[in-house]
């Protein structure tokens, strides 16, 4: 499966009556914006659109989700599969626009506590990679039946973020990119042919899926639902993966992060030079010993049916993920599968606590993404888009978090991306 990817370098955008991209800036109809999202769902009763870019005095809280612009130009599928009729698809392959610079970021009353802080400016904007995107900030608030069922209110607010990004993304058809770059993934015997003297190198994906309202979706499908699969790794691309989940902030894997996930585009790069990238197993992350087991079981089935060497592990979220996360390292091992694995840290405030929940001897080889304990002090910033009262709610805030003067006292837990598991952050480890 072959997917060429058109990169438009967005330098500016903007509100105005003309649509479109004309060198290099975006320009978008706030009042017809405005309407199309009204009209998505009966639900919704407010909607509230900003622009901000990087260096704003803003600060937006409680983030859901961010998502990037994106348009099929070429081949099957669209944009976001699974999610509506007659989109089933598979994607991954043809030809698919970016509009790079630019991410929608949904808000609003959001249904769980674990939601986060992008700080546009600042000590906070340090640890988030999206306080240097130009964002289409989208503020939506639903009618109080919807608002107390917590399920209707996610899918409300993911729909929407959803169909902002492809509206958008539609933009982005007709122009010429900047730059394009082209991942490539053959067909199994293909694959193991192509570089049969180099090291078979595989990516366990494991997706947020612990319980309710911990939700992350395949082709639309809650993967809850599903068992370990394989994967082309350019279907991530064309937002095959999208998150729906509430996890911590900081280690949450927002849509915009598994559209651009650098493991795999790290992987695409050494592919051919220093092994032969294979392909993704996609997993869950499961609540009971039963189902951790099962999964576990079959993650190893498939990497020793793909023949595989070694493979890099992920994971999203902490504490009951981290039993999956050993589950698949010890079972790779056992089998003769070297691993890597890709986790952040709950080391309390000062470090002193044991910062995974699960460990094992096998998991020698570990890369660690950050301790999202860390405390940090949030000046008050200009604007606050969302609801600040949050930060007292939110993991990673406690009572007392938001102060009068409108600083915040809180763990980096609470920023959003700041010690992301995929490696999508800031944050540098440095070896002891």
């Amino acid at each position: 499966m072959k997917l060429e990817v058109g990169y438009i370098h967005i330098k500016d955008f903007c509100f105005g009556s003309k649509m479109g991209v004309d060198q290099s800036i975006l320009t978008i109809d706030k009042n017809s914006l405005v309407e199309y999202i009204k009209g998505l769902d009966a639900r919704i009763t407010e909607v509230e659109l900003d622009i901000v870019k990087p260096g704003d005095s803003v600060r937006i809280m409680p983030v859901k989700d961010v998502i990037e612009p994106r348009v099929k130009v070429a081949g099957n599928g669209c944009i976001f599969p699974g999610f509506n009729p007659g989109e089933e698809a598979m994607v991954g392959e043809g030809k698919t626009h970016v509009l790079k610079g630019v991410a929608v970021v949904t808000t609003g009353h959001v249904v769980g506590f674990q939601e986060g802080i992008i700080d546009m400016t600042g000590p906070g904007a340090q640890y988030t990679p999206f306080s240097k995107t130009m964002n289409l900030v989208v503020r939506v608030e639903v009618n109080e039946h919807c608002k107390s069922n917590q399920y209707q209110h996610e899918a409300v607010l993911r729909k929407v973020g959803q169909a902002v990004a492809r509206w958008i993304g539609l933009l982005g058809k007709d122009v010429q990119p900047n730059d394009t770059q082209s991942f490539e993934t053959l067909p199994l015997p293909q694959q193991l042919q192509q570089h049969a003297n180099l090291p078979k190198v595989g990516y366990v994906y494991m997706l947020q899926s612990q319980g309710l309202l911990h939700d992350t979706y395949y082709y639309g499908v809650d993967v809850k639902t599903i068992v370990p699969t394989l994967m082309y790794p350019t279907e991530a691309m064309d937002g095959a993966i999208t998150s729906g989940n509430c996890v911590s902030a900081c280690d949450k894997n927002p849509t915009y992060v598994h559209q651009n996930s650098p493991i795999i585009e790290e992987l695409y790069k050494r592919h051919g030079k220093d092994y032969n990238f294979v392909g993704v197993i996609i997993t869950n992350e499961n609540v009971t010993l039963a189902d951790k087991e099962r999964s576990s079981n079959m993650v190893t089935k498939l990497a020793v049916q793909l023949g595989l060497d070694a493979a890099i592990i992920s994971e999203e979220g902490f504490g009951n993920p981290d039993a999956d996360l050993m589950m698949n390292c010890r079972k790779l091992e056992e089998a003769g599968i070297k691993t890597v694995l890709l986790t952040d840290e709950y080391a309390g405030w000062q470090g002193e606590s044991q910062s995974l929940a699960d460990a094992h001897p096998a998991a020698d080889a570990v890369v660690s993404n950050g301790n999202a304990n860390q405390i940090i002090q949030l000046p008050k910033l200009d604007r606050v888009i969302g609801h600040p009262h949050y930060a007292d709610m939110i993991a990673g805030g406690f009572e007392g978090s938001l102060h009068q003067d409108g600083s915040i006292s809180i763990e980096i837990q609470a920023i959003t991306g700041a010690t992301s598991e995929l490696g999508f952050h800031n944050l540098t480890t440095v070896a002891g």
